[in-house]
């Protein structure tokens, strides 16, 4: 499954100058409830609720959201091989939860900071 990070959420809707791939569209996708809060953040910032209102909710309702259990916050508290910021690191302790589940779990980002702590983790990266 695709681990699916904001900065790719953000590209597609947003039509920025790169754009995921479409074929990952047709993956198993998944998330941190993050990305709900993430994405509406950016989209009413820019104050686009009304334009692109419908292709959020069309595009979260694709994605799988795992909410913040406590396992997660727990894991995200502790550190990290590398420097991460808050969000960074509550994502990849989602991912962690998945993995420690035996999930196979590939996260897509275009954020390189979050990309850099992921392969230092051992996870592995969707090429888009």
């Amino acid at each position: 499954m695709i681990y699916l990070d904001a900065s790719v959420a953000l590209a597609h809707l947003l039509a920025e100058d790169r754009s995921p791939p479409e074929r990952l569209w047709a993956q198993p996708l998944i998330s941190s409830r993050l990305l709900e809060y993430e994405i509406w953040n950016r989209v009413h910032a820019r104050r686009l609720g009304q334009s692109h209102g419908e292709a959020v909710r069309e595009l979260l309702s694709r994605v799988a959201l795992i909410e913040l259990a406590p396992p997660i916050l727990t894991r995200a508290l502790e550190s990290f091989p590398l420097p991460v910021r808050t969000l960074d690191a509550l994502h990849l302790a989602s991912i962690e939860f998945l993995r420690a589940r035996r999930q196979t779990v590939e996260v897509a980002s275009y954020d390189d900071r979050l990309l850099a702590a992921a392969r230092a983790l051992g996870i592995s990266l969707y090429e888009i």
